[in-house]
């Protein structure tokens, strides 16, 4: 683990939406689809899909490859456009908007790896909510940055130690798809047991 060349721009939104299940999927290489998975990956595979797009005043490019040598970051684009000179990404998510900022945070991390490869400052980005057919709005601004920034040096300790956070029971179990794995209740009641024990 600990020979890491760079990290997945991914693991940033699933650090923030869960350390645990972050823990899972790029430390132990644990994953099992639910319904919620397997229309994210229907939605990406046909999003991700290499293609250039000239939209009168916008440009799109779809696929793309990001990579940061300054933050060790690496991912695929969905989308990113062009547009009066402005550079902006576009995740794709297959629900409505969330009630976290893991996405948000997916969004910042694609920006300070374009900023990098195009020498250009990015202020916006924006998430597509497919369910809804909306684009939310990513303001990159300096408390979001600071907040990726953060969660990646999380993302790069956990990755090169190994070490499981403890799974944390919280609405967000609800529709996760390594439930079964995880069993964060079940967890908590056992380490209810052994302090009173």
């Amino acid at each position: 683990m600990n020979d890491i060349d760079y990290i997945p721009i991914a693991a940033l939104n699933h650090y923030s939406f869960c350390p645990h299940r972050c823990w899972r999927m790029f430390c132990a290489a644990e994953f099992v689809d639910n319904q919620y998975t397997v229309d994210g990956t229907s939605l990406h595979e046909r999003v991700h899909t290499l293609s250039q797009n000239d939209r009168g005043e916008v440009w799109q490019v779809r696929a793309i490859y990001l990579k940061s040598e300054k933050y060790n970051l690496i991912g695929k684009s969905d989308l990113v456009e062009v547009e009066s000179g402005e550079v902006y990404p576009i995740e794709y998510k297959r629900g409505n908007k969330g009630e976290w900022n893991n996405d948000e945070m997916q969004v910042c991390a694609q920006a300070l790896c374009l900023e990098e490869m195009m020498g250009k400052e990015i202020k916006i980005g924006y998430i597509y909510y497919a369910q809804s057919n909306q684009r939310q709005l990513v303001e990159i601004n300096e408390d979001l940055r600071k907040q990726a920034i953060a969660t990646l040096n999380l993302v790069t300790n956990l990755l090169q130690t190994g070490i499981a956070p403890p799974p944390v029971y919280s609405q967000k179990c609800r529709g996760c798809s390594l439930y079964s794995q995880c069993l964060p209740q079940a967890n908590k009641k056992m380490q209810t047991y052994q302090e009173v024990a």
